[in-house]
């Protein structure tokens, strides 16, 4: 009977609690579930959590977790409206936009120290359909952890095949060096081998491997790369 009991209670208490969860959710706002600044995550987080023992506890008295509700959304409304109104506050809590490709270039000090791989970055590029990190004038990591990115002006998006050309080469870059470390099946792919690539390092001033962080290369051997070493600003103004 006791277990009966019990469990009626956690029935209950998921059909009063999540009526109320999602009526203060929506009272936050869309910007709490679409973009996730560093607080408002905080607090879905801690809503979650308290939610989830009241649930899973019948021993913790359900009025304690309906006041902590009103007051965890009425303190994300308060922090939200205090955010628009003071700028200073806003940044000091959030993250600042972050440079991370200027002018074709990975920032490696700024990937490193936001905690990016050049993994995340090249995937982030691949779901803005930018599969050639040359053609970026400038990669933004925004405040919600997604990337903008501002294309070179005369990058346009016109087919070839749309002014009549045949397209029939792949000009697609392929990563051959990756923090150092050669791709020699992808070079054997394209047609040339280490030999090649490190003359063509050379041409560029590359001394040694570990000086470049990331170099693509074309299947008509055009090689891009980003060194080791960049220097740019850490952040961007709001």
């Amino acid at each position: 009977m006791h277990f009966i009991k019990d469990t009626l209670i956690v029935y209950g208490r998921i059909v009063t609690i999540l009526p109320l969860l999602l009526f203060f959710t929506l009272y936050m706002g869309k910007r709490s579930i679409g973009e996730l600044p560093v607080f408002d995550f905080l607090i879905i987080i801690t809503l979650g959590a308290v939610v989830g023992a009241d649930i899973a506890d019948p021993a913790i008295e359900h009025i304690h977790t309906a006041t902590a509700i009103v007051g965890l959304a009425l303190l994300q409304k308060l922090i939200s409206t205090i955010i628009l109104k003071s700028r200073r506050i806003g940044k000091a809590l959030t993250f600042e936009p972050t440079i991370v490709i200027m002018d074709g270039v990975l920032m490696v000090k700024n990937l490193r120290k936001i905690r990016y791989s050049l993994d995340n970055i090249l995937q982030m590029l691949r779901e803005k359909d930018v599969f050639d990190i040359s053609v970026v004038k400038l990669g933004i990591i925004e405040a919600n952890g997604k990337i903008s990115v501002y294309k070179q002006p005369n990058k346009s998006q016109v087919l070839r095949e749309d002014v009549g050309i045949k397209n029939t080469t792949d000009t697609v870059p392929y990563p051959v060096i990756i923090e150092g470390k050669i791709d020699h099946d992808t070079l054997t792919e394209l047609g040339t081998n280490e030999s090649w690539l490190m003359e063509q390092l050379k041409k560029k001033g590359i001394k040694k491997l570990d000086d470049v962080f990331f170099a693509s290369l074309t299947p008509d051997l055009k090689l891009h790369l980003s060194p080791i070493n960049t220097d740019t600003p850490k952040h961007i103004n709001h």
